[in-house]
């Protein structure tokens, strides 16, 4: 068989199956494209205009959130944070840096049912308070640590 002919057919099967699952309403493509992503949020500058855009204007120190993360990274490029939600009702989680450029670093809707704990690496311009929010049954809750960056390793 023609390798031209081969890819043709696959490319066609694949396109076919894809409509076929948006049809049947497995699919849905405003999902896949991030229709919904808080863009002020994610572009804001502070963490004033970052909490506000994320809706907690108003929240409050909690317990029931846990962080992980260094207290020194040697590496801004790459720190490795970690939160977990012991609060019930948890619907999505945050992770801001005071110091970085934009503040909002990521942030995580927790679908209903699934275990409220997130991770992920985030880029640090600086030493900063690094803060964990998390919205559950509709109020704000957060907590904060400072992570130390060091220049080359050095614990400079």
């Amino acid at each position: 068989m023609d390798q031209t002919r081969r890819n043709a057919l696959k490319a066609g099967g694949g396109a076919s199956l894809y409509a076929l699952l948006a049809a049947a309403g497995m699919l849905q493509p405003d999902a896949a494209l991030a229709a919904d992503w808080n863009q002020k949020a994610f572009e804001a500058k502070n963490l004033k205009d970052a909490f506000d855009a994320l809706g907690a204007g108003s929240r409050v120190d909690s317990i029931g959130i846990f962080m992980t993360a260094p207290e020194i990274a040697e590496n801004g490029a790459v720190v490795p944070i970690g939160a977990m939600s012991k609060l019930p009702g948890t619907e999505s989680i945050a992770i801001l840096i005071a110091k970085n450029p934009t503040a909002l670093a990521a942030s995580f809707d927790i679908p209903l049912g699934t275990e409220p704990a997130v991770s992920t690496r985030v880029k640090m311009a600086e030493t900063s308070d690094v803060y964990v929010l998390v919205k559950a049954q509709g109020k704000y809750y957060m907590t904060k640590k400072e992570i130390k960056v060091t220049i080359g390793g050095c614990g400079g």
